[in-house]
């Protein structure tokens, strides 16, 4: 059902995929839009490792969620920062594509407990975090992309 890479060389294993997706804070989440057309948005993202799904925080309603209640299928693009190895001007980027089914979670505790883990990524600041769930969790859904196909590959840019 999902394509294979044309380039083996370039392939990450799937515990390179993991450490990306587990280590970087942000990439693009795709789904099926208004008219069939494709909807990507910039979010950041939880890679939970005891179910080995990705979770994303949002708010009630929009695009995003009003397509995914059509069509839950989705799509998530992100990669590191890269590196250059010496005497070489290009860059080398390791990225990684997420294909899965989406669930909209509302039960308050879940979103609470993984959005804590979220935040994480970003501040230590419990206070803050605390103050920021309270706030806002009543209207918070939680999105779980059920991985069903992960590819991750070495990019050169030249």
């Amino acid at each position: 059902m999902f394509r294979e890479l044309r380039r083996k060389n370039k392939v990450l294993s799937n515990d390179e995929c993991v450490e990306i997706l587990k280590n970087e804070k942000r990439g693009v989440l795709s789904v099926i839009g208004d008219g069939g057309y494709p909807y990507g948005v910039p979010m950041n993202h939880y890679y939970n490792e005891e179910d080995g799904n990705l979770y994303f925080h949002t708010g009630k309603g929009g695009h995003r969620n009003e397509s995914l209640l059509k069509n839950n299928k989705a799509s998530f693009t992100l990669y590191d920062s890269g590196y250059k190895k010496d005497s070489d001007w290009a860059l080398y980027i390791k990225s990684v594509i997420v294909f899965g089914e989406v669930e909209l979670i509302e039960d308050a505790e879940v979103i609470k407990n993984i959005t804590k883990k979220l935040s994480y990524k970003f501040t230590s600041d419990e206070a803050y975090i605390e103050k920021e769930i309270k706030a806002f969790l009543n209207e918070t859904v939680l999105l779980k992309l059920n991985i069903k196909h992960m590819c991750g590959k070495l990019i050169k840019e030249s």
